[in-house]
């Protein structure tokens, strides 16, 4: 018995002794392995559908989507169809066609663990292919030389504006494109898990566009109305988007360091 009291005690002062010959670290510094979800978010521009309803002359649709490549980066589309129908000072037309935008979204919101909302700015390439159908026009005559004849046995009949009608069968000008760069601002929250809704502002700069002979494109689906002596337009959209986690990559995240008082003597 004396003899296993002694092995005892002589094992206690070995691991007492070696335990004090470790240095301790008043100020550890402890990283916390934790997981950032990847995956693909997909979603509509609630815009679009909106106006479709509101406005006879308008039917549009857009799908938004992106994914993500690295912590603040993201691969980022919209595909989309419009058909839109103007009415200008002196003619008629419709504009139906669709388009894709590619590009990137970078993150500029530092998130708390856990949260997945984004402040973003981003890039696109742009691209459209559409038809324009001139439905009617008129002859702009300023003296009006080309109303007075035609219409002074039946003057009741003479357009509101005074101007003589060049004609009312529909012409289309098919084959048309157009191509521009767009500069994109956002943000995107998280309502619910993985259910976003988001908002953006976008400015375009055209770089192609394929016009008919006689008649401009004045309405670019995707890029909006085309401005007489500028290549830019604006956008807007706003989304709900589903996000589809596919996998996860660990994310350190380094504690909080907390000094240890050293009392006084």
């Amino acid at each position: 018995m004396l003899k296993y009291t002694i092995s005892t005690l002589f094992s206690f002062c070995f691991l007492f002794a070696f335990s004090q010959s470790k240095s301790i670290d008043l100020n550890p510094k402890d990283t916390i392995a934790r997981t950032d979800p990847y995956g693909i978010r997909v979603g509509i521009d609630l815009s679009r559908p909106l106006q479709s309803f509101l406005k006879d002359e308008y039917q549009g649709f857009e799908i938004v989507g992106d994914y993500r490549i690295s912590s603040k980066l993201f691969l980022a589309t919209e595909l989309g169809n419009e058909d839109n129908t103007k009415q200008e000072d002196l003619y008629n037309f419709t504009t139906s066609g669709s388009y894709i935008k590619l590009g990137v979204d970078y993150n500029t919101y530092d998130n708390w663990y856990g949260m997945h909302n984004a402040i973003y700015v981003g890039g696109r390439y742009a691209f459209s292919s559409f038809s324009q159908t001139l439905n009617n026009y008129q002859i702009f005559d300023t003296d009006r030389y080309w109303t007075t004849p035609e219409y002074q046995n039946n003057p009741t009949e003479i357009p509101a504006n005074g101007f003589a009608p060049g004609s009312t069968t529909p012409q289309k000008f098919s084959n048309l494109n157009a191509s521009w760069l767009e500069a994109v601002v956002g943000i995107k929250a998280e309502l619910f898990a993985n259910i976003y809704l988001g908002a953006s502002v976008r400015i375009g700069f055209l770089v192609s566009n394929k016009e008919a002979d006689n008649f401009s494109n004045l309405w670019i689906p995707g890029f909006n109305k085309v401005t007489d002596g500028s290549n830019f337009g604006v956008g807007f959209n706003y989304s709900i988007s589903y996000f589809l986690p596919l996998y996860k990559k660990a994310k350190k995240f380094k504690a909080i360091e907390k000094e240890k008082e050293v009392p006084e003597n």
